[in-house]
């Protein structure tokens, strides 16, 4: 993907939902739109760093076709459905999707912009699916999560002590004595997020968590 120039591809179910999006973007400056649009049964040689898909609804062939997109176009999708709720957000982003526009707020500038930070390698989303998304996350941590001993990101309370002494320099035997466990369960600890982050080396472990504010 060149940072001067998006190319996007447009999906919709219907001719005139294909035709008024091709419209809105065909002129806007930094975009490039695939012609013909790309669809399941027609994909075209060249990959899109977007696709812009129109939808009714997501429902099962919205899915799959946002999953297609995911798996076989590698692009980065962004979903213009008629109305979305909290539900079917999570299942949008569980099929790759990365921005979300409603067709009634979708204007050309608005359009636009979402493409520009979608194809940036960033979201989009309207302000109260954020806040509902928030909500959702905060419902899981405290609900599911939080008595199972563990944080959104994937770690539990002795993980992240251990990761949080590692990044104030300290080594094993004394991250060990600190926290009144033997040496072998701290080796054990940083070993389990390694593997089940799948990361690279404890440095790397020390990172995920910073990068996500858990220590």
């Amino acid at each position: 993907m060149t940072t001067d120039l998006v190319t996007v591809a447009i999906q919709a179910n219907d001719p005139i939902s294909l035709a008024g999006v091709t419209s809105q973007l065909r002129t806007q400056p930094g975009l490039r739109l695939l012609h013909p649009p790309v669809s399941d049964s027609d994909v075209e040689s060249e990959k899109p760093d977007v696709v812009v898909l129109v939808v009714d609804k997501v429902d099962e062939p919205a899915r799959r076709q946002m999953r297609f997109i995911k798996r076989s176009q590698h692009a980065r999708c962004l979903l213009v459905p008629n109305d979305i709720d909290e539900r079917a957000l999570v299942e949008a982003a569980e099929c790759g999707v990365t921005g979300i526009v409603r067709r009634s707020d979708a204007t050309v500038h608005k359009l636009t912009d979402a493409v520009r930070r979608v194809a940036r390698g960033g979201g989009d989303l309207p302000e109260d699916l954020v806040s509902q998304l928030m909500c959702t996350v905060a419902r899981l941590q405290s609900e599911v999560l939080g008595p199972r001993g563990l944080h959104a990101g994937g770690l539990s309370e002795r993980e992240v002590e251990v990761l949080r002494l590692s990044a104030q320099g300290l080594e094993t035997p004394e991250i060990a004595d600190k926290l009144g466990y033997s040496e072998r369960t701290i080796k054990h600890a940083i070993t389990a997020v390694i593997t089940r982050l799948h990361l690279r080396n404890r440095i790397h472990a020390v990172a995920y968590a910073l990068e996500r504010g858990l220590i």
